[in-house]
This record gives C-alpha cells, structure tokens and sequence, in this order.
C-alpha cells in the first residue's frame, strides 16, 4: 500500500504519475527564469487535465512522498507596497518571503521580480528556519540588493511580518524537460490574528514554461480553462483577510477560490513558528 500522504482523497491525482527523484527534476527544468501561467479549477476538471498529460509527466517523489507541506511568510511594507504594486499592475513590482520546505526541512528566502516579456525571476539564499519572525540583516541586504541590481533603482521599503501561508503542493515535471506543473491544494492564509481556508475541493495549477505555452496550457484549454489573471496567492489572502483596502483586480479569483464569502476565524497563534 502506498504511503502518499494528502489531506483528503488524492489518490487519483498522485498514482497517476510515474515518481522522478527531486536530483532529477532540477537537471530536467529548474525553471527559476519563466513564464508562469496560473489556473483556479475544481476537482472534476483537473481530473480531466490530468488524464491528459498522464503519460507525458512525472511526479516529484522523496521517500515515497509526493504531496509536501510548504509554509510561507511573506513581508511587506506598513503601506502594503508589494501588494499595492501588483494590483497595480506595475511592472517593477516584487515578493520577498521565507519558505519553508516542511517535510525536508529546508528553508529559504526568496525575492521574486519581473523580468522581460512578464517573465518571473526568482532569487534564493538558504535561510536559518528558526529565524522566521522577522528579516536578519542578511537576509534584508539580499532582498535590497537584488531589488536594485535587478531595476536599477534604491530598495526603500520597511520590510516586516504581513502574511503566513500553508498549502500541500504536488510537482510534475515534463518527461522531455523544459516544463514543470504545480498544483496546490488546501491553502490557510492567516495574518493579523485571522485565519480563512480555500475549499480542498479547489485547486491552483502554475505551469512553468519557457515561453508559456506547454503541454498543460494545451491540456487547460481543450477543458475551456483560460489563465487566471491576478492570481497572486500572497494578494488574495491579503484581501479575503481585510489587510487592504482595494481588492477589485483580485475578485474574479477570489470568487474562483470561493474566498470572497468564506468564514474568516479568529486566530490566537501564527500559522507558521520555528522550526
């Protein structure tokens, strides 16, 4: 028997797949330079998808697991600036967070900005994963640096704690290399002592591709699915926890997550503590 481990039923989704190891799927498509397309479906249609590219994919496996718990911490400014920029639509936007891989106990923080053509360009520096309140030095000069190498202009802004995050997120990677499909599952977004779930009957599909149109885009759009335009998760839980004031970009998302009417709790504990 098996010993996936997954929140609900997922079986379908993670047998479907042969295993490749995590050495291999780097060497196939590390896809830190791409262009991402997001896709907000429920359970029926990814079922369909999936039968589609069975055969053309492999699923990340580690010790026979294959869904993994990623914990996120995402910092913005007092004046929510990465938030504002990207409902913006500005093009010199960015995310900085420290993630955690839960199950191998990696950590890492991450700065994400824009390159050209839309593309994502993503920068890691191994992070100490006891370190999660807040931004060392170290890690605050990596974010500015990469920031003003990247724009050509100064990093002003007062990073601090604006939102936690944990979802399980399984990783395809295409046989013939160049492509990689995550999809995310059972999301909870929790900040200023509140906490709001996404259904586990709703999922989040990021296609990684060169130029954006790979083998799953295909597959999406045989199902009538098109890519979900504002779909940044960090801006959606931001807006369906009341941490902003404008939130009208994200609504069609929203309304995709079914967040826009979703119970939001009262929570006495953050979402992600020390390792």
């Amino acid at each position: 028997m098996n010993n996936y481990n997954t929140a609900l039923d997922n079986s379908w989704l993670l047998e479907s797949f042969d295993p490749i190891s995590l050495d291999e799927l780097n060497s196939k498509a590390e896809m830190l330079s791409r262009i991402d397309n997001k896709y907000v479906v429920r359970r029926d249609t990814l079922q369909k998808v999936i039968a589609e590219v069975a055969d053309d994919f492999e699923i990340l496996d580690i010790e026979n697991c294959r869904a993994f718990t990623y914990d996120t911490r995402y910092f913005d400014d007092p004046e929510r600036s990465a938030y504002y920029e990207h409902h913006q639509g500005l093009r010199k936007g960015f995310k900085v967070r420290i993630r955690r891989y839960t199950d191998s106990d990696l950590c890492f923080l991450e700065v994400k900005v824009k390159g050209k053509r839309g593309m994502t360009v993503k920068h890691r520096l191994p992070h100490d994963p006891q370190q999660l309140d807040g931004l060392s030095d170290e890690a605050f000069g990596f974010a500015q640096n990469t920031y003003s190498n990247h724009y050509g202009k100064p990093f002003e802004y007062n990073l601090q704690h604006a939102l936690d995050l944990r979802y399980q997120r399984i990783t395809l990677v295409a046989k013939e290399g160049g492509e990689r499909m995550t999809i995310d599952t059972d999301l909870t977004f929790r900040s200023g002592g509140k906490s709001v779930c996404v259904s586990p009957d709703v999922f989040i599909v990021e296609t990684k591709s060169q130029l954006g149109r790979g083998i799953a885009d295909l597959s999406f759009r045989k199902v009538h699915e098109r890519p979900q335009p504002k779909c940044s998760k960090y801006c959606v839980g931001m807006a369906a926890l009341g941490e902003v004031n404008r939130w009208n970009q994200f609504l069609p998302t929203m309304r995709k997550l079914e967040l826009t009417n979703a119970v939001v709790t009262d929570e006495t504990m953050p979402l992600l503590n020390a390792a």
